[in-house]
């Protein structure tokens, strides 16, 4: 049985293990200090949420959340981050950890809840499928932050 609950202090080691597979996942890397910066807002608990999936007494999946406001509708949850040990995939944890969140965005008076996920991420593009609506919306990004990716330039390359 999967049981799904907040991330707890001790979790810690834990979720930046899971935490660092799912970064290494999108081929992307980070340095110490995003990974416990991460960490601190996920137990501040108040911007950034976390909750964990385990399985036989081990944390094997991980998913973090935030709630925005919306101009049209109620709250919005964006579920930002999951991941799920791959010696366990198939077996229910991904639609675990979506589920407790649609709960508890359900209990915080959200709207709906969002993703979004690479395209080339077919596996996991099964599961949304099959538990939510695919709205056909693009994402862009605008990087704003120096260091950031690209230049900051917009329009025609």
């Amino acid at each position: 049985m999967i049981e799904t609950r907040r991330l707890e202090p001790t979790d810690r080691d834990r979720w930046e293990t899971l935490f660092r597979a799912y970064i290494r996942f999108y081929e992307r890397e980070l340095g110490q200090t995003a990974y416990d910066r991460a960490w601190r807002e996920i137990a501040s608990d108040t911007r950034l949420h976390g909750l964990g999936a385990w399985l036989d007494g081990e944390l094997v999946g991980i998913t973090h959340f935030l709630v925005h406001p919306s101009s049209s509708e109620p709250d919005l949850c964006y579920l930002e981050d999951l991941f799920t040990d791959p010696a366990v995939r198939g077996r229910g944890v991904a639609s675990a950890l979506i589920a407790a969140v649609r709960d508890w965005a359900r209990e915080h008076g959200c709207g709906s809840v969002y993703w979004q996920t690479h395209e080339s991420n077919a596996l996991a593009r099964r599961l949304y499928d099959e538990v939510a609506t695919f709205e056909g919306y693009v994402v862009y990004t605008l990087p704003v932050a120096p260091g950031g990716a690209g230049d900051g330039n917009v329009g025609p390359r």
